[in-house]
């Protein structure tokens, strides 16, 4: 029997179902696997095709809400979309904890984007970029030609500036289009404007234009979160010098502050997926933001303070969008955006933020204290509980005994379903 090929013309031409049987015949997928795999849940499938090519199904997370969180003094329930056990119930501990003093300070900056334009070859780039400077007003007019609406609300591109940059095959000169774009991600207007600019560039100064394309370290684009944490509040002085400890660690070693950083992301890729953000472009401007001093550290501080208690900070790029992209076409989104009563980006922003410096918290604590284990494991015998068949109370129970015995292992899982309910049936 010849191989089966992925050589299939005008797949993205067909339908979701004629797709889905081609996948089935071409996998082996039973039907029961293929029906599960074409329940679209609440995006259905119209919508769903239109969102990227090739649809064959759908894939649903658990959406959630955190509770107690207290930011800028106003409350919120969080949604949070995520598969890692722990993180909402951390992220809702942390956020109770945190409601003294008006809870947690969070300020977003202006929504601006740094759109880049790539010029070689040029035979002189220092007199190039000095060029470039005196025909700014000529580039942001022809920039904000290209989004009229993103003008008249006040957003549009605001300033340029330029830099040259030694690279393995020469000098390169790179004009930045800094963009206000408001209340949108930006990337298709930031885009757009510096496609248009980019012949008027080489017009001007010569030279060759290659990549025209907005930037994900997004520093001009901020959020920045503060809080404070009574120590009587978390076990005492012990405590907040262990989090500080820790907290230095991170700061020190990119080794901890990888993982340090990952704890913060849980919370804000969380939020990112339930309200249909790019969460790939969070995730790549929060770690190179970590990086730009050429050192990769963390993105938090904590420390104590003269009357011993604890106080933490945190600085990230946080470009999300309430218009546009997913967010709009999405109805799970909207409805996110709609339980926190969300009204701006920039409170987004800020809202986000919020909830990575309380994860990045609650981390901190269980990794200071009692070990970031004994909550995932509770959790995860849970789930073991599950996979294994358990029902109803029997999830509680056969996990109960797991953490009792220490043995959270899928095989011990499936025995205790076994013989609990075997006994039941006694």
């Amino acid at each position: 029997m010849p191989d089966k090929s992925s050589r299939i013309p005008g797949f993205y031409k067909k339908s979701i179902e004629e797709r889905l049987k081609l996948v089935v015949d071409f996998s082996g997928l039973s039907k029961e696997e293929a029906r599960l795999l074409f329940n679209m849940g609440n995006l259905g499938p119209e919508i769903a095709d239109v969102m990227i090519e090739n649809v064959v199904g759908g894939m649903t997370y658990p959406f959630a809400v955190a509770t107690n969180f207290k930011i800028n003094g106003k409350d919120y329930l969080v949604p949070m979309v995520i598969e890692e056990s722990s993180v909402v119930a951390a992220a809702s501990n942390a956020a109770r904890i945190m409601r003294r003093d008006n809870g947690i300070s969070s300020v977003a900056t202006d929504s601006i984007m740094i759109g880049q334009i790539q010029l070689v070859d040029l035979p002189n780039p220092w007199y190039a970029k000095q060029i470039i400077y005196e025909y700014k007003d000529e580039i942001l007019k022809i920039a904000n030609e290209q989004d009229p609406i993103l003008v008249s609300l006040g957003g549009g591109a605001k300033d340029i500036d330029v830099r040259i940059i030694d690279t393995a095959v020469g000098l390169m000169v790179i004009v930045h289009l800094l963009v206000d774009v408001k209340d949108a991600m930006g990337a298709n207007a930031v885009n757009t404007m510096a496609e248009a600019v980019a012949p008027y560039l080489v017009e001007w100064v010569g030279g060759r234009v290659y990549l025209r394309i907005i930037s994900n370290l997004a520093d001009r684009r901020l959020v920045r979160s503060r809080v404070k944490v009574y120590a009587e509040d978390i076990g005492g002085e012990e405590a907040v010098d262990g989090i500080v400890a820790a907290s230095a660690f991170a700061e020190a070693d990119p080794y901890r502050a990888a993982t340090h950083n990952k704890g913060i992301m849980n919370g804000v890729i969380a939020v990112a997926l339930a309200t249909g953000q790019d969460h790939r472009a969070l995730e790549a401007g929060a770690h190179s933001y970590a990086a730009r001093w050429g050192v990769y550290t963390s993105l938090s501080m904590w420390e104590k303070t003269p009357d011993g208690n604890l106080v933490g900070t945190l600085e990230m790029p946080m470009p999300v969008g309430i218009i546009g992209g997913a967010v709009k076409v999405h109805p799970i989104a909207q409805i996110a955006l709609k339980i926190m009563g969300v009204k701006t980006a920039k409170e987004l922003a800020e809202i986000m933020g919020a909830v990575g410096l309380a994860q990045n918290f609650a981390a901190l604590r269980a990794l200071a204290t009692e070990g970031i284990q004994k909550g995932h494991m509770k959790l995860h015998a849970r789930n073991l509980a599950v996979m294994a068949g358990a029902k109803g109370e029997l999830i509680d129970k056969v996990a109960e005994i797991m953490i009792k015995e220490r043995r959270i292992r899928f095989h011990r899982a499936k025995e205790l379903v076994e013989e609990l309910t075997k006994s039941k049936k006694a």
